[in-house]
């Protein structure tokens, strides 16, 4: 009867209204309701549920179904941050495309991590369980609505939404065809402790403090530095690993001036650049940010240290919502956070079960990245490949490092670029993507293409025509 009430146009409002009696494995809908077409957003059945996996459980979803021409597919959607909303925005983004469009407010309201103090099982909701409880509640009122289920389904998400993607591949491989992790917290805790390795850097003392007018300062002085190694001169750095700039060279001859470092100052932009390390142990919790990140350091580096990972502290891992930064003990504390923190980092790097069923990954990560460490996608890449072996790995996941980009967008480089065409090209045409082009987007207008190619590989320069112009660079590997 609903497939029946939807094909007949007319009767699609009542075909959206029934799902309110739509029986939920854990939960039920709250909200059934059609929404008309409105500027670029055909029009949809707007359906909200409420999901109970455990009896400390309050998990809201929304599903967006398209009223016409979908396209038999469904798109779940990540969040942001520590994630306590549904955006309509996102929502509105897959409707456009044609999916039927998820997305869940992981089980708390707000932007704090206050949610968890004395709540375990609202952490272990927003950790995995919510992501895979909204896919498989969507799924069931796809297949109420449309009469069939999803033919294939993808997750996007960027930040936070990355990390989730990273869950669902890890721990519910069979919930998605096809996933894309932007700029994903993947080692939660790590970014937490780099905030606070950062932060007592800056902090240590007066003299150690960094002025944003600093940050362009030593980002000038990178780019002079290390610029050209890549063969252009663009003001970005293709591989900024193989830059060696070392701030020692802007160091004050004497005193303090607004064009040198001082010493404490030249330490502490060393801690930024370097790994988080584990003093009991020195093994390395976190890569360092890179070399050409410098303009986004207010992020880290400012006057009060990074909110998302002191929450960590103050809620998850201490218990102490008036917890001090400064107590953080790089080596006693370490593997307490770590253990705090399992059902949040999302790093088994065994994607077995999620290659066996089909299942594509693509990752991506901006160098420039000031929030999350570009180089934990890096490491969590080769430990993929490490242990399932290269080839494997190379059948079904791509890492993509974004020059110049900064956190899941931004920055100087080129950095609009359309990941889910690629990765619904390789499920559905087996076209594995080589290269993915980027524009750089100066008001409004393309000023620069250029390829992303996929890791280890990098872009290069042919050596003729136009540095702005994708087309003008091959992607080869290079040490």
């Amino acid at each position: 009867m609903l497939l029946l009430a939807f094909g007949g146009g007319s009767g699609w409002a009542a075909s959206c209204e029934s799902l309110k009696t739509l029986d939920l494995k854990n939960g039920s809908i709250t909200l059934a309701e059609p929404v008309a077409a409105a500027e670029d957003v055909p029009a949809f059945c707007r359906v909200a549920a409420t999901l109970r996996p455990s009896n400390d459980s309050e998990i809201r979803i929304e599903v967006w179904l398209p009223a016409q021409n979908w396209n038999g597919k469904l798109r779940g959607n990540g969040n942001g941050g520590w994630s306590g909303s549904i955006s309509p925005a996102t929502l509105a983004g897959g409707v456009e495309r044609g999916y039927a469009s998820a997305m869940t407010d992981t089980g708390h309201e707000g932007r704090s991590a206050s949610f968890a103090l004395g709540h375990p099982e609202k952490l272990i909701d927003f950790g995995y369980r919510s992501t895979h409880q909204m896919t498989i509640a969507a799924k069931a009122i796809v297949r109420a609505y449309y009469g069939e289920p999803p033919r294939l389904s993808y997750f996007t998400g960027c930040s936070a939404g990355g990390r989730q993607a990273l869950m669902e591949a890890q721990r519910f491989p069979e919930d998605y065809n096809g996933i894309v992790a932007g700029s994903p917290g993947i080692n939660w805790s790590g970014r937490a402790m780099q905030a606070m390795w950062i932060a007592q850097a800056v902090h240590l003392n007066e003299a150690s403090d960094l002025p944003p007018a600093r940050y362009r300062l030593i980002h000038d002085a990178v780019l002079a530095a290390c610029d050209a190694q890549d063969g252009v001169r663009d003001g970005v750095l293709e591989n900024p690993r193989v830059c060696k700039f070392d701030p020692k060279t802007l160091e004050c001859g004497n005193g303090d001036a607004s064009n040198c470092l001082t010493p404490p100052q030249v330490e502490a932009v060393r801690r930024i650049y370097s790994p988080v390390i584990n003093q009991r142990t020195g093994d390395t919790v976190i890569p360092g940010y890179e070399r050409g990140s410098e303009l986004g350091w207010a992020t880290m580096a400012g006057p009060q240290p990074f909110a998302i990972g002191l929450d960590l502290f103050r809620y998850v891992v201490f218990h102490d919502p008036r917890w001090d930064f400064q107590k953080f003990d790089f080596a006693a504390d370490v593997d307490r956070t770590e253990a705090a923190s399992r059902m949040l980092d999302a790093l088994d790097p065994d994607l077995r079960k999620f290659a066996a069923r089909g299942g594509r990954l693509i990752q991506y990560h901006g160098w420039n990245d000031p929030q999350i460490s570009p180089g934990s996608s890096v490491a969590y890449f080769q430990q993929v490949t490490e242990s399932m072996g290269a080839n494997q790995a190379r059948g079904f996941y791509r890492l993509f490092m974004v020059p110049g980009m900064a956190h899941c967008g931004g920055g100087e480089g080129a950095s609009s670029f359309d990941m889910l065409t690629a990765l619904e090209g390789w499920v559905e045409q087996q076209r594995a993507p080589d290269r993915v082009t980027a524009a750089r987007i100066r008001d409004g207008k393309t000023d620069r293409t250029r390829p992303l190619c996929p890791y280890p590989q990098i872009a290069r320069y042919k050596g003729a025509g136009s540095t702005d112009e994708a087309g003008n660079f091959v992607c080869e590997t290079r040490p």
